[in-house]
Order: structure tokens, then C-alpha cells, then sequence
């Protein structure tokens, strides 16, 4: 499923001495002895099609018909007994408490046959930041994880998604009641959030049971975050990922702190231009190493149009309201126009993929270059469309059709959205005279991107096709 790049004589010694290296200093995780093994039920039945009022169907099940692509959406509730730690900045958690009982539930996407199966499950830790779980990773790279045969699993791991007003016991309490991430109310502040995290991909790789992932077979196991669920994966990695050793590698995106540097697991932080100037403090932007690849991607915001448009759809379902700033609805009320058009998402799927290579063959990410920013308050530096410098540069901001960026600000989480406004008809003609020369620098610029490995080959051909059916540099200018 992974096209093949030519690679010259010199560049297959190189890249055999890179297979040999990993072979001797980075091993993939396993099931850990260490890690109790869950008990998992299911697939728990749904006995009605989403939106159906009795709600006896997975919160959040897709929108995308996974049956068409041979996948399959089933959800799985696991319990066990957790430990609660103390954890701080880098160093190994310590168990504060211990034998907690608790029941979260997982939902599972992934191939119907094993053989559309490539090995590797992306394992997300849900975000709760709108007091309900979210599946944001999922939203922004499932046509990818799908096209590629990937697994993918969610993960209810903190108390807000189970237990605020928009958690799950509250959204369906024939369904979800049994679940508990409080130990009856007697521990708080997520508290059994890691080992419950841990324990479900211990019951992904080694169940003793009810198999998750029926009859696939996981070789490489990827923890992925994002925004709030990002900073918890940072805890994770420093504070439990010594412990357990259930995770391969790990992809923290917008957001995290820093990490410890004697860890085997690989890591890929991927930020955007909000990120480097709100959400990462400067003391966080660590410089790569052996396990450690740092991507800022130049003019994307936190919440883009991706996100917005993937989101909207099962929270109005679900929720009963869209999001802020879903197409259609009234404006929330940003100083600009909202949603950066970046393609973040694309630099997202080749970010699994280079941690996926990274683990089985040792062949490392690419290294990127930063966002240029100083100061703190953080300034990100302009190019005269007011366009950031530096990072990594999709078509958007190299060969751009308007001004894309990772600020904005008004009420809720405008500050997050990004900006994103289209060039008048003037800017066009001056940045784009012939349509041709348009679409050639479009093409340039992704297929670097895809031979640099920042992109999938399949995205750099969307970005050329979607350029080749654009009006830029006809009469009329069409702004993406």
C-alpha cells in the first residue's frame, strides 16, 4: 500500500545502514507483564441507526460509510482495576493508590478482512475539551488511515467525557451508566486516566478475552493526541511510558511540553502556527533528536477548516448544536474571517506514516524546518502578504490564493481558529498571471513535500488535481 520511491545506489547503503542501526537501538513495544490485562465486552450492540432518539448507537459513531471502504465501526466497554500517580515534569510517575476499579469503553474502526490490515493501530487518546469526547485525529486523517489499512481506536480515557453533563453516562444512561473513571467518586482529577489508557492497548495487543481488533494481529502500536489530549500524552510519555511499554511511538499534535530524552518510542510533535504562538510556550520547542521530530506547519490555526467541517456533523447529531462557526450558521462573532485552509491534515498523515517507518524500519522523519517566531508573548515573523516564514510550507502559503494564518481572537475559541481570507481579484492577477504557471508551482511545491516525506504521494496529487481545476490565473480568481 506504500508507493515506491527510487532510491540511488549510495542512498540504499545509506538507508540498509539506518535498518541496521534500528534493529539495534530501537525496539517495538509488546504487551507489557506489567500492565493488567482488562476485561473486554462487546461489540456492544447497537440496536439503532445514529441519530435514532433512543441513542442506542455509538456517541460519535462516523458519518463515513466505513462499510463501503471494507471497514468496520464497532465499540467495546473494558474494566479493570487502575493505579493513580504522581507524576512531575520528566521524571518516572509513582503510585500514589492502587486497585480502583473502573469501566471506560473504546470505539474500534478498522479493516473487515486482515489482509487490507497493515499492521498498525492508531490509538487515540480522545480530546474532552467541549466536556465530551471528541475523535479530532480521526477526523482530520480517517480518509488516509483508511486508504492505507490502518486501525484506528478511540480511547475514553478522562473523567469529562464519561462524567460532565456531555459525557456519556448523562448522553445514554441504558448504554453508558456502567461506566465509571471515578472509583464511585473517589478519585478525581483524571487520576486513573493513564492506566486506563495503558490497559486498553494492553487488551489491543495481547487480550486475553474479547479481542478489540477481532482477528487482526497489531505489530505497531501509535499513541496519538490532540490539543489537550496532546499534554496528556506528554505526562504519558515522560511519567508512564517507562513503566508500561505499551506504546511504539507517539504523535502529539498541537501541543505538549517537553519530554524526557532516554526513551526509545519515537515522537513526532506536530504544531501549527497557533500552537507556536499560544499554546507551546519557546521553553518547548526542543530541538530533534534520535526519538524526536519537531513539524510546525506555516499558516495553520489549532481549529481549522478541516476540523470544522468534520466536526460538525455528529455533535449537531449528537449534541443537538453545531460548533462555533459551522458553515451556515450565525457567526460567533471572530475579529477575522475564521478557519485557516492549510492542509494541516495532510502533513498529519504523513506524520504517521514516517512514525510507522520509523519504528519498523528505523529509517527517521525528515527534519523541518521551524516557524520563525520570537519573543515571548510569541511573534511569528511575516512576509509582506503577512504570510508566516519558515515551517513547513504547503501550496496555501507558498504559492497562496489568500491570506492564511494561526490567529485570530473574540469570543469562545475564535482564538483558535485561525484566519483565512481570500486575495482580491488584483492580488491574484499580480501572484498568478497564467493558470499554468499557477498549477506548475503548485505541483513543485507538493511533490517536494511528498519526496521529503511531509505528505503522502496520494495527498500531493489531490493538491496538484485540486490546483488543475482551479480557476487561478483565468479571468476569474477562485481563492482556496
Amino acid at each position: 500500500m506504500i508507493s515506491a520511491v527510487p532510491v540511488s545506489r549510495p542512498g540504499r547503503v545509506l538507508l540498509c545502514l539506518a535498518l541496521l542501526a534500528a534493529l539495534l537501538v530501537v525496539p517495538a513495544a509488546a504487551a507489557s507483564a506489567d500492565v493488567p490485562d482488562p476485561t473486554v465486552v462487546g461489540p456492544v450492540p447497537a440496536t439503532a441507526p445514529p441519530g435514532d432518539p433512543s441513542r442506542d448507537y455509538p456517541f460519535f459513531a462516523t458519518v463515513h460509510d466505513l462499510a463501503s471502504e471494507g471497514y468496520v465501526e464497532e465499540e467495546f466497554l473494558f474494566s479493570g482495576t487502575a493505579n493513580a500517580y504522581a507524576i512531575s515534569g520528566t521524571a518516572t510517575g509513582t503510585v500514589t493508590s492502587s486497585g480502583h476499579p473502573y469501566t471506560s469503553r473504546m470505539i474500534v474502526r478498522r479493516p473487515a478482512d486482515p489482509a487490507d490490515f497493515n499492521g498498525t493501530v492508531i490509538v487515540e487518546w480522545l480530546n474532552v475539551s467541549n466536556l465530551y469526547d471528541q475523535d479530532g485525529d480521526w477526523m482530520q486523517s480517517h480518509e488516509h488511515l483508511v486508504r492505507e489499512g490502518y486501525a484506528y481506536v478511540g480511547v475514553s480515557a478522562q473523567q469529562a467525557g464519561v462524567h460532565s453533563p456531555l459525557g456519556l453516562r448523562a448522553w445514554n444512561p441504558s448504554r453508558y451508566g456502567a461506566l465509571d473513571l471515578t472509583d464511585g467518586g473517589t478519585v478525581g482529577g483524571d487520576g486513573l486516566a493513564y492506566d486506563v489508557f495503558s490497559q486498553a492497548i494492553q487488551a489491543l495487543r495481547a487480550p486475553t478475552g474479547t479481542a478489540p481488533l477481532g482477528p487482526l494481529q497489531p505489530e505497531v502500536v501509535i499513541a496519538s493526541g490532540h490539543s489537550q489530549s496532546a499534554f496528556r500524552l506528554t505526562d504519558y510519555y515522560n511519567a508512564i511510558q517507562p513503566l508500561a511499554g505499551v506504546v511504539d511511538a507517539f504523535l502529539l499534535r498541537g501541543g505538549g511540553g517537553i519530554l524526557r530524552d532516554d526513551l526509545a518510542a519515537p515522537v513526532i510533535k506536530l504544531n501549527t502556527e497557533t500552537d507556536v504562538q499560544i499554546l507551546t510556550p519557546p521553553s518547548s520547542r526542543e530541538p530533534d533528536s534520535d526519538v524526536l521530530r519537531t513539524w510546525e506547519i506555516a499558516g495553520a490555526s489549532h481549529g481549522d477548516w478541516k476540523l470544522i467541517i468534520e466536526h460538525g456533523p455528529p455533535r449537531i447529531r449528537d449534541i443537538g448544536s453545531p460548533p462555533d462557526d459551522y458553515p451556515g450558521t450565525p457567526p460567533s462573532g471572530c475579529a477575522a474571517p475564521p478557519f485557516s485552509r492549510v492542509e494541516a491534515y495532510m502533513v498529519q498523515n504523513g506524520a504517521y506514516d514516517a512514525l510507522d517507518a520509523w519504528v519498523r524500519d528505523g529509517v527517521a522523519p525528515p527534519h523541518a524546518e521551524p516557524i520563525e517566531a520570537s519573543g515571548q508573548p510569541v511573534t511569528i515573523a511575516r512576509d509582506e502578504l503577512g504570510i508566516a516564514r519558515g515551517g513547513i510550507r504547503l501550496p496555501a502559503v507558498e504559492v497562496p490564493t489568500a491570506l492564511n494564518t494561526g490567529s485570530n481572537s473574540g469570543p469562545g475559541f475564535c482564538f483558535l481558529h485561525g484566519t483565512h481570507v481570500p486575495f482580491d481579484a488584483d492580488t491574484l492577477a499580480a501572484l498568478h498571471p497564467s493558470h499554468g504557471r499557477y498549477v506548475h508551482r503548485v505541483a513543485e511545491v507538493a511533490n517536494a513535500l511528498w519526496r521529503d516525506r511531509f505528505i503522502p504521494r496520494a495527498d500531493a496529487v489531490a493538491l496538484k488535481q485540486e490546483a488543475a481545476r482551479s480557476d487561478v490565473g483565468r479571468s476569474a480568481g477562485r481563492a482556496r
